[in-house]
Formats: C-alpha cells, sequence, structure tokens
C-alpha cells in the first residue's frame, strides 16, 4: 500500500521499505547515526517526504537512496522496491565493494575474537 499524502515516520517507512526486520532495528539504526536524511542525523519520528535522499549505513555497506512513495505497512519486496530509487553511486559503490571482497578477502574478517579452548591447544601444537 503506497500513499503519498500520508505522513510517514522514518523508522516505519524504512521497515516498511525492507531495509530493517523490524521498526526496532531501525529505531536503533536512527539512534546510532546510520541513517540521515540529506546528510543530516535524525530522530525517529521525522516525517519522509517523498525526494529526499536518504544515506543508510548497513555494517559495511552504505547505500543512497531517493524516496520515491511511502508506506506504512510492510509489503512483499516488489511493493518495497518500489517504494524507493538507488543512486547510481551508490550501486557503483556498492559492486566495487564487492568485487573487492571477491578478489582480495580482508584477513581481520576471519578474526571472531578470543580462540577457544581447543583453538589455543591446535596453536599450541604448531
Amino acid at each position: 500500500m503506497t500513499v503519498d499524502t500520508e505522513r510517514v515516520r522514518i523508522d516505519k517507512w524504512l521497515w516498511a521499505a525492507r531495509f530493517y526486520k523490524t521498526r526496532s532495528l531501525a529505531l536503533d539504526a536512527i539512534g546510532l547515526g546510520r541513517v540521515r536524511i540529506d546528510g543530516q542525523r535524525v530522530k525517529p519520528a521525522r516525517v519522509v517526504r517523498v525526494g529526499e535522499r536518504l544515506q543508510i549505513v548497513q555494517g559495511e555497506q552504505r547505500i543512497e537512496v531517493i524516496v520515491r512513495a511511502l508506506a506504512a505497512v510492510r509489503g512483499p519486496a516488489t511493493s518495497a522496491r518500489a517504494l524507493y530509487d538507488e543512486t547510481a553511486e551508490s550501486v557503483a559503490q556498492r559492486e566495487r565493494r564487492a568485487q573487492t571482497r571477491r578478489y582480495a578477502a580482508e584477513p581481520a574478517a576471519a578474526i571472531q575474537g578470543r580462540p577457544t579452548k581447543r583453538d589455543r591447544r591446535r596453536l599450541k601444537r604448531l
């Protein structure tokens, strides 16, 4: 359900557009400054307008989209994709990062914290 005249909060729109699985995850991301509108930090109650540019950071991914429609209800992925257009720069940047990860994996990405007892024994044997 897309409605252009309705007032939709940013957290609800992010959830409806399927950037986050739950509204509480969207709230957390907004609170941490991972969601910006036109480069400015926002509050969860901020109303989204058609034509605004959103910058969304999800892990190592940075996505920049332009709002094309508003929705307060989460629907199927095809209708969620119609709510926004990703900018060409954002798509190119994501593809470059994917290419880099494919050919040169980050060695630190495999490190998951302290070694377990089993890992320490294996290291000691070496």
